[in-house]
């Protein structure tokens, strides 16, 4: 069993956590936003000991950063510590080489496993590369929101083989319906709920850390056309929410075979 630590509303305030949501505020490029605050994200991952959260709020806070949301997630029963933080800041008071200077210091105070910043406004996107085989939905619906701006990431080239990081994505119908057009077997037993998963990609097929899952209903009402459009659908939506959110450093690995996503 797990449970997430959540800051409390008075030791948000004692530490000068802004109170307010993500959607409060504006990202640059809003012509109603203030032009001298820029968007940033931290992500911390390091042993468990008291304090992590007081000296990151702290180390924001120094620079004239203002904190707009910390999520903490803390393992029952295990010495580790998790954290997702998005802040604004003012570049000019807040270099960017001085933020990772800064973030480096308390990477080294904690012994920090992994500690990263990103600033979308300032940094490069992030250079990805797309493995299809077969079936080409997930493809093109991944070129499209990239021509259209809607993915933070920049699509070098489509390839068969890679060695590192790869997010996977498969229908919901496995392990019940292997084989020659899974679709089809599905349909034809009759299933009434239907999903999809993404995952990072290991060498055991199918079975590698999750990061989304999502799943429709089907019913009676549906013919084969209208059961694999739904299927591939599902297919595009998990597919592309679990890239946005590897890129907005929402995934973090966890024990073996476990993600944590903030």
């Amino acid at each position: 069993m797990t449970f997430t630590r959540r800051v409390s509303s008075c030791f948000s305030q004692f530490l000068g956590f802004a109170n307010r949501s993500f959607n409060s505020y504006k990202l640059p490029g809003d012509p109603s936003s203030s032009p001298s605050l820029t968007y940033g994200i931290h992500i911390f991952h390091c042993p468990d000991e008291v304090g992590i959260v007081a000296k990151l709020s702290e180390r924001i806070a120094s620079r004239g950063g203002n904190i707009l949301g910390a999520d903490v997630f803390v393992p029952q029963n295990k010495n580790v510590f998790y954290s997702r933080s998005e802040f604004v800041f003012d570049p000019v008071r807040w270099p960017r080489k001085q933020m990772d200077e800064d973030f480096l210091k308390l990477s080294n105070m904690f012994s920090a496993i992994r500690s990263v910043a990103r600033v979308p406004a300032l940094d490069p996107k992030f250079k990805i590369a797309v493995l299809a085989s077969k079936q080409d939905h997930c493809l093109v619906d991944l070129l499209y929101g990239w021509q259209e701006g809607r993915l933070p990431v920049d699509i070098t080239c489509v390839i068969r083989t890679y060695g590192k990081d790869v997010i996977n994505i498969h229908h919901g119908l496995l392990p019940s319906f292997k084989g020659g057009n899974p679709c089809k077997q599905a349909f034809d037993a009759g299933v009434k709920l239907i999903g999809a998963t993404s995952h990072f990609v290991t060498e055991e097929l199918d079975s590698g850390p999750i990061i989304e899952q999502m799943v429709e209903r089907v019913s009676h009402r549906d013919n084969l056309q209208s059961f694999v459009q739904k299927s591939e659908n599902l297919e595009k939506q998990c597919l592309a929410k679990a890239l946005r959110w590897y890129c907005e450093l929402r995934v973090l690995p966890y024990e073996e075979n476990r993600t944590v996503v903030f």
